[in-house]
């Protein structure tokens, strides 16, 4: 008697054990691996998981897949580390010119240097309209258009992971550098490690993980589109910066500050930010956040060899200083703040 083979999980095992418990932190890394383009977001009000189009192989075919359900981050036990396994913990600053840095710039610094010596050829990370503020994901491969787009947009939410399938698809880049923060970095870290077939691309192509620190992300139609404009009359053009240090930290081109208390702002949240206890991007190379840094410096937590690599190539070739004092109890506070949400 010929032995059964497993049946592989499908979209509906993820959409039953994640999805529909309000787990789903909108990485979009299941869209990014689908084989099938069965998965995708809709935007504005009804984004808070993916949708499927119906047509996914091992559902409908029964073809042997389940990408989606082998690289989703809300399927493994969320860690207890407040920060993780790391080489070194600095501060870092730019070296060079960067119009709308955010802290210190040092995450750009360490990204141009390495577009500019080729230690990646492309890095996938999110940007925005000027005009709305609206984010979106995209790849970039040069450094002049790094620069250019420089400034923290992990404020809100965007399914950042979705833009490899773009980058190492369609773009066929071979050595990428991801940006995110840790639910992203938590799934990139699953593509890496993984065996699955059908994942290896993505695998063979991702060399370098920067992850942000990160509280939590906020809906774009309902923080911006919503309750800045509507209760606090606020223009998107005009805020030049948006920053998270235990409250929501809001800089207009004039220079006026707005500062809004977290509690205020829980229904603009992504529900699946509440389960997530991972401030300080544990799975990343290299973590980068403003906690812990004096003004116009950046704390980097060095995690691995390869982000060592980079930062060390970064100093090397002037774009970045580093060595500081850092504020670990800042960092722990924030970080345990977290972790105690996700008990609650």
């Amino acid at each position: 008697m010929a032995e059964k083979k497993p049946i592989s999980k499908t979209y509906l095992d993820l959409k039953s054990k994640v999805w529909d418990t309000g787990l789903c932190s909108g990485c979009g890394a299941c869209i990014a691996v689908c084989p099938a383009d069965a998965l995708y977001f809709e935007t504005g009000g009804d984004s808070t998981t993916p949708k499927s189009n119906g047509y996914c192989k091992a559902a409908v075919d029964d073809v042997p897949c389940g990408a989606c359900y082998e690289v989703c981050p809300r399927l493994d036990e969320q860690s207890s580390s407040l920060l993780g396994d790391y080489l070194e913990i600095t501060t870092g600053k730019a070296e060079f010119e960067i119009p709308r840095k955010q802290s210190g710039g040092a995450v750009t610094a360490i990204l141009a240097n390495a577009l500019e010596t080729g230690l990646v050829d492309a890095v996938v990370t999110v940007t925005e309209d000027p005009w709305t503020l609206k984010p979106y994901s995209m790849v970039i491969t040069r450094s002049e258009a790094l620069i250019g787009q420089a400034g923290s947009r992990y404020n809100w939410w965007v399914p950042l992971v979705s833009a490899l399938k773009e980058a190492v698809v369609t773009q066929k880049h071979r050595n990428i550098a991801v940006v995110g923060v840790p639910c992203v970095v938590q799934a990139v870290r699953k593509m890496l490690e993984t065996d699955h077939q059908l994942v290896s691309p993505y695998k063979k192509s991702i060399r370098f993980v920067l992850g942000l620190f990160c509280t939590e992300s906020f809906d774009y139609e309902k923080l911006i589109a919503g309750k800045l404009k509507s209760e606090y009359a606020l223009e998107p053009m005009k805020v030049c910066r948006i920053d998270v240090k235990g409250k929501l930290e809001i800089t207009l081109d004039d220079g006026t500050q707005y500062v809004i208390p977290l509690a205020e702002l829980e229904d603009t949240i992504r529900p699946g930010c509440g389960v997530c206890t991972d401030f300080t991007a544990l799975k990343a190379d290299i973590s980068a956040g403003s906690v812990g840094s004096p003004d116009g410096y950046t704390t980097l937590v060095v995690r691995t060899l390869v982000g060592q690599h980079l930062l060390d190539s970064a100093v090397a070739n002037g774009k970045l200083s580093v060595g500081g004092e850092v504020n670990l109890g800042i960092i722990e506070k924030l970080a345990t703040k977290k972790m105690a949400r996700k008990q609650e």
